[in-house]
């Protein structure tokens, strides 16, 4: 009987949230990551990046399956940073200036070898971006988490709420603006749509 990993459910502190802030430790994990730059909403850049990990995402899930030994896990769910180099620019709807890195979690299976192995399978699909695609760790530590509910669109008083407490509880933001989506708006209405916001903290006396 083929063994069954569920990295959501293992790291439930993790991929689970509330409407109300809360602090995390989030431990390295290893990732499938892919780069881009400006409007997820009207790039077409986004749509193959997106493409292009969820291709090397399922080609390694079946890899691992089908090895001796394998196992069976599901496919995390899509991940993104996002930033700017003016961070004023960032909380402003102009959405052609931010950069992203589109990530979905691996299970420890998932070595470079697999991965490696899964990006030539998926380049068969003839996505341009599947060369851009690797697999790399991801530390962030003591972070602020909270669940949003409804359109991505509608994030911005979520995402206050959370900077608000952040600042309360004595701490400031570091790191990347950090967003977890746990829905597919393909199958869901927007004001169903469920996204952990997080975002990095250290405490604000660190700083001075």
């Amino acid at each position: 009987m083929t063994t069954k990993v569920d990295l959501k459910r293992d790291l439930r502190e993790v991929y689970t949230a509330t409407r109300r802030p809360q602090l995390v430790t989030v431990p390295e994990l290893r990732f499938l990551m892919i780069d881009g730059h400006g409007d997820p909403n009207t790039a077409p850049a986004y749509a193959e990046a997106v493409q292009s990990i969820y291709a090397v995402a399922y080609a390694a899930k079946f890899i691992v399956k089908k090895a001796p030994g394998g196992i069976d896990f599901a496919v995390m769910p899509l991940e993104g940073l996002w930033w700017s180099s003016d961070m004023s620019a960032f909380t402003t709807d102009d959405k052609s200036v931010w950069d992203w890195t589109m990530m979905i979690a691996q299970p420890d299976q998932v070595t470079p070898e697999v991965a490696k192995q899964a990006q030539a399978t998926a380049a068969k699909k003839g996505l341009a971006a599947i060369d851009r695609v690797r697999l790399e760790p991801f530390t962030e530590g003591l972070a602020a988490q909270i669940m949003h509910i409804g359109p991505y669109s509608a994030e911005g008083p979520t995402i206050r709420m959370l900077h608000e407490f952040i600042a309360d509880q004595g701490y400031e933001r570091s790191g990347k603006h950090h967003e977890i989506y746990l829905g597919d708006p393909r199958r869901s209405s927007p004001e169903k749509m469920k996204t952990i916001v997080r975002q990095p903290v250290v405490l604000a006396s660190t700083r001075r």
